[in-house]
């Protein structure tokens, strides 16, 4: 059966979600029927873009008393759809692109330097075709054949000095700024919030992804209409689910995803492996997508690994690959043929696609592997070319990329882009919203997500809360004795190094959203500062309720000094230890990508802070060598803040004639021994000492800690700047690490 063939019956599928609808475009408009009487092979092949679709839902809800949500009968909106002569043609040619691999070799040769250590392994090999759009485009191969990494090569992540050929699009050569906004990738994995439901997802992604100019009812009105054109009207309000939530299917997690970055509409679209992991039945359903997503005016290229019978209608052009090898190129209807002249003819009652890759791992294993089967196709495209060439039909007009895209925004695709500009560069902004609107758009959706799983604040906060009652339990109203003093230095090096170690759960936060991230920014949904930004500012109000709790916790029981401007100081300098411990925490999540990795660094590095905080070893008694790990100790500075703020008292006495015995060996000594020496000391300096003389006060305690070089409010804005600081610091790893394009 021909593609032609089976189109009407696909699309009276009873599968597709849209056959059960309230709203029918001829319902509308009267005039059409003519069309809908028009056999299924001459109807113009091409749907309603996505602004069309919102126009059309637009005006017939105007036209409605009733406000309810309708389904669109896209096949009806088809008939009024004025076809575009494939004006965008994605053109590769001789794609070529290797990657060296460490040879084997044996141990003693490893210790000399050898330029020749490494193999050069080519993933792709003289790669050509293309794509067009309103036409689905598939890559077909064994595991390793290069499907990915041709998908990636299109798609502009892999670097242009690694990657030889070209790529362009109406005959001009694709910039990577412009190919960011016009086009979408959808990941193999699916990489969603897991507490967001469909539409506050696909809601998040609009707020994104559709200029500012839009008002709110617009996109909700565009977010409902690409809900229907996905099929998930029935999930619309379902979370989207992970390990220990339950939420929506397989299938619809993976529409979900496609529909994020098509929000805008995007002129191409890649999609590495959509159908992986799922039945065959969502795989369907997910490629029939896929089919309407190109039909509206879009390019659709996806590697598939092996698609069923019914799939196979669904896509109009193939390209199967064997080690990086073109082994056939061209439409599904033509596969018979192509295998019968080279020897091999497909079984009438085959699948055509099993079959191809049956044969082409059966040559694989053979001495001289899909050489035969390369030179032919070769030889078969050779053919075809010629044949186009002594054509006489008129080929279609292939209009130029700035024409193209022109002619697609005022269809209302490509929902950012600005048709009233002048030049190709202008017309496409590289961002669709300004830099505050992403900030508070981050931030919602990360509320949003976070408020839904109370329990991870609830655990950080319980950690606090029981360290600060152990703590204020164990240190209970300290007295002004030496003893005392001592204590006091405990609690303080305790105290400030736990609130670092109680940041150390902000590791997963990023490494759990880093592919998210990825993701949206390798197409410019956001910028990568207004990701930080958003992120800095919703992590304040939980710190800042984080400390208060712990300071309200132990300041009065344990006594400590400076009233009420003491207790405030104390919060503010809690506060700023949370700040720059997140920072620094969230710095590391962004140069390490392993979770327990990340956990061992930042607990490894946060006692080298300890030990050179100046509470174990003086700063006087650091070598040399070892004292810039003192200045760069975090821990040092609220530690240092919060001694002042207990001992910056000149008044204030913690050492008092005979007490300067204890924790020596004369303090086991009779209290009439210990003032005979108190007098004999005094006799010998030349002045009189009591048992009640004061001999330590909170300065000099500051002084034998070394604690004498800044005020407390020095160390309380050094700390704040440290968090400024690395929040930069992980700005900049996001800028160079997460390029997400291969070498």
């Amino acid at each position: 059966m021909s593609r032609a063939d089976e189109a009407p019956s696909m699309a009276s599928s009873a599968e597709s979600p849209f056959t059960d609808h309230k709203f029918s475009f001829f319902n509308q408009y009267p005039h059409a029927t003519e069309l809908k009487k028009l056999p299924q092979r001459s109807r113009p092949h091409v749907s309603p873009s996505l602004g069309e679709l919102l126009k059309r839902v637009e005006d017939a809800q105007s036209d409605s008393e009733s406000p309810a949500h309708r389904v669109l009968d896209l096949s009806s909106f088809a008939c009024s759809s004025v076809s575009s002569s494939y004006p965008f043609v994605l053109s590769f040619e001789n794609l070529t692109y290797s990657v060296k691999a460490v040879r084997k070799m044996p141990l003693s040769s490893c210790f000399s330097r050898d330029d020749n250590a490494f193999d050069s392994k080519i993933l792709l090999n003289d790669i050509s075709g293309e794509a067009r759009e309103g036409e689905i485009m598939a890559v077909l191969g064994a595991s390793g054949s290069g499907k990915s990494t041709l998908i990636d090569a299109l798609a502009d992540r892999i670097a242009k000095e690694s990657l030889k050929g070209s790529v362009t699009l109406n005959g001009e050569v694709l910039e990577s700024r412009l190919l960011k906004v016009i086009s979408a990738y959808v990941m193999q994995d699916d990489l969603l919030f897991p507490m967001l439901t469909v539409e506050e997802t696909l809601m998040f992604s609009a707020d994104f992804r559709l200029p500012r100019s839009l008002s709110k009812s617009k996109k909700k009105a565009r977010v409902l209409a690409l809900i229907d054109q996905l099929g998930l009207r029935n999930a619309a309000k379902t979370v989207i689910g992970d390990e220990g939530h339950r939420g929506v299917s397989g299938g619809e997690r993976r529409r979900v995803s496609i529909g994020i970055d098509i929000i805008h509409d995007p002129i191409v679209l890649f999609l590495d492996e959509p159908t992986s992991g799922l039945d065959s039945t969502s795989a369907f359903m997910v490629v029939k997508v896929l089919q309407r997503i190109a039909q509206s005016g879009s390019i659709v290229v996806m590697s598939i690994h092996q698609p069923s019978y019914r799939i196979l209608s669904l896509l109009d052009r193939l390209i199967f690959l064997s080690h990086g090898q073109t082994v056939y190129s061209g439409s599904p209807a033509t596969l018979p043929l192509f295998f019968s002249e080279f020897g091999h003819p497909i079984p009438e009652n085959d699948n055509r696609t099993e079959f191809a890759l049956d044969l082409i791992r059966e040559l694989e294993e053979e001495p001289d592997g899909t050489k035969s089967l390369v030179e032919f196709n070769k030889s078969w495209q050779a053919k075809i070319k010629k044949q186009r060439s002594n054509s006489s039909q008129n080929r279609a007009k292939q209009l130029s990329l700035k024409d193209a895209i022109s002619a697609s925004i005022s269809r209302g695709k490509l929902v950012s882009g600005a048709p009233n500009s002048s030049t190709l560069t202008s017309s496409v902004p590289t961002f669709a919203n300004p830099f505050w609107i992403e900030i508070l758009v981050v931030a919602r959706r990360s509320l949003t997500n976070s408020r839904r799983m109370p329990e991870l604040f609830g655990i950080r906060f319980g950690a606090v809360l029981v360290t600060g009652i152990i703590l204020a339990t164990i240190f209970w109203r300290l007295d002004n004795s030496p003893r005392g003093a001592q204590e006091r230095l405990g609690f303080f090096a305790f105290a400030m190094s736990t609130t670092f170690y109680t940041c150390a759960e902000a590791i997963p936060v990023f490494l759990q959203e880093r592919y998210i991230f990825m993701r949206e920014t390798a197409y410019n949904a956001y910028r990568r500062s207004s990701y930080v930004l958003a992120h800095s500012l919703i992590s304040i109000p939980s710190l800042i309720f984080l400390s208060l709790t712990f300071a309200a916790t132990t300041f009065w029981a344990v006594g400590l000094a400076g009233g009420l401007s003491g207790f405030f100081f104390f919060f503010f300098t809690i506060f700023a230890a949370f700040w720059a411990g997140s920072s620094f925490v969230t710095f590391l999540s962004g140069v390490v990508s392993h979770v327990m990795l990340g956990y061992t660094v930042v607990v490894a590095i946060l006692a080298y802070f300890l030990l050179f905080s100046g509470f174990f070893i003086g700063r006087d008694r650091i070598p040399l060598y070892w004292i810039w790990f003192h200045y760069l100790s975090l821990v040092k500075y609220p530690y240092e803040g919060v001694l002042q703020n207990e001992f910056d008292d000149p008044v204030k006495c913690f050492v008092r004639g005979v007490q300067m015995f204890d924790n020596t060996p004369l303090g086991i000594l009779p209290e009439s021994v210990k003032l005979d020496l108190l007098k004999n000391m005094g006799n010998t300096l030349g002045f009189n000492i009591t048992s009640t003389t004061c001999v330590t006060t909170g300065l000099d305690i500051l002084k034998q800690q070394g604690i004498t070089d800044l005020s407390k409010w020095s160390c309380l804005w050094i700390s704040v700047a440290w968090g400024f600081f690395f929040r930069f610091l992980f700005y900049i790893s996001l800028l160079f690490g997460s390029k997400n394009k291969r070498r």
